[in-house]
């Protein structure tokens, strides 16, 4: 192969419309932009969004984007964070005093990562499924 010799593939490209060249060309007299209004006229821009003075939608929306308004709220625990703490019974307010948990948690999840060998009870602490049966086969409950 040369460089020479390289054309694109059958089909793939066409050829250009030239418009306004006659009523037998089929894009004769009006050029393919159809009849009066703004782009139909030389000149005839708006910028992208534009809907005609209306206020664009980009602006209707409200600006707050996709960060979670509540996502600093849950706090993560493990299991191994748990088998540490010196109490059996375990809740929000433990988790804060020892300083597994920021202070301005709202609320705490049990996450399955580590292990734990002591019976443990939980009051008002979210347990995904693979913690809360790690902590009842070691003994432990979940209120």
């Amino acid at each position: 192969m040369k460089l020479n010799s390289i054309k694109p593939a059958n089909g793939s490209t066409f050829s250009r419309h030239r418009v306004g060249r006659g009523i037998g060309s089929g894009f004769g007299k009006t050029a393919g932009r159809g009849h009066k209004g703004q782009k139909s006229r030389a000149g005839g821009f708006h910028k992208v969004g534009f809907e005609g003075g209306q206020m664009p939608l980009q602006r209707r929306l409200p600006k707050r984007g996709f960060a979670s308004v509540t996502k600093g709220n849950t706090a993560e625990v493990k299991l191994s964070a748990l088998d540490k703490l010196p109490v059996d019974t375990i809740d929000i307010k433990v988790l804060k005093q020892a300083g597994v948990i920021s202070k301005s948690v709202l609320a705490a999840k049990v996450i399955l990562s580590g292990n734990i060998n002591r019976a443990v009870k939980l009051q008002g602490i979210h347990v995904t499924k693979g913690a809360k049966v790690a902590i009842e086969t070691s003994g432990g409950s979940i209120e």
